[in-house]
């Protein structure tokens, strides 16, 4: 993570999402700060101000992208030579488009789909059966034959082929340096950070 922002060791044009949401967290890490530490620091004036300081010394250097179709894009097309994206994209732009582009697992910050059941429903029967067939760690493993998005069910991972695991998030070699996420912490400031976020993005 920290060569993101090496701009000596690693010259050119980088491709970022047009959010706070990540950035802000890597530009902490980059700058020293523990992973387990990132969002106690981002929850100060003084840890906002840090990450924006850091994001201020790449920040010429950064295309920002808006759909995650673009950062393949840009690498192909030589615009950039470093990129973020969900990991799906990369997965295909090596697999079946034949990219020579190498996935950097180091500080993934992996997201996640939540299954709520609202209360008081008629059909909590149903609901619950639905959420055990969308649990279900065959059907999960099976889904990654599709798209290169790791099970959260932990018994799926036998059960993946094994040339599709090594280039799955959730492979145990690729999490070794995660970033586990705050959703909290983005429900709470994420309008802040996001309106500072933009005026950043436009001085």
């Amino acid at each position: 993570m920290e060569d993101l922002f090496d701009l000596v060791k690693f010259p050119g044009k980088r491709a970022l999402q047009k959010n706070p949401y990540v950035n802000l967290e890597w530009a902490l890490i980059a700058d020293g700060v523990a992973a387990e530490e990132v969002y106690d620091v981002l929850s100060t004036p003084e840890g906002v101000d840090r990450a924006f300081k850091k994001l201020d010394t790449i920040k010429k250097d950064v295309v920002w992208w808006e759909s995650g179709a673009q950062p393949p894009q840009l690498l192909a097309d030589g615009q950039v030579v470093l990129a973020t994206d969900w990991n799906g994209r990369f997965y295909n732009a090596v697999r079946v488009d034949k990219k020579p582009f190498k996935i950097i697992w180091d500080r993934q910050a992996p997201d996640w789909d939540w299954w709520a059941i609202p209360k008081g429903t008629p059909k909590l029967d149903g609901a619950y059966r639905f959420i055990a067939f969308a649990s279900d760690a065959q059907l999960m493993a099976d889904q990654t034959k599709y798209i290169s998005y790791g099970p959260s069910n932990r018994d799926s991972s036998s059960m993946v082929n094994a040339d599709v695991l090594q280039d799955l998030p959730t492979a145990p070699e690729n999490m070794l340096t995660v970033l586990p996420n705050n959703p909290q912490f983005w429900a709470d400031k994420g309008d802040e950070l996001r309106e500072r976020f933009n005026a950043w993005l436009a001085q």
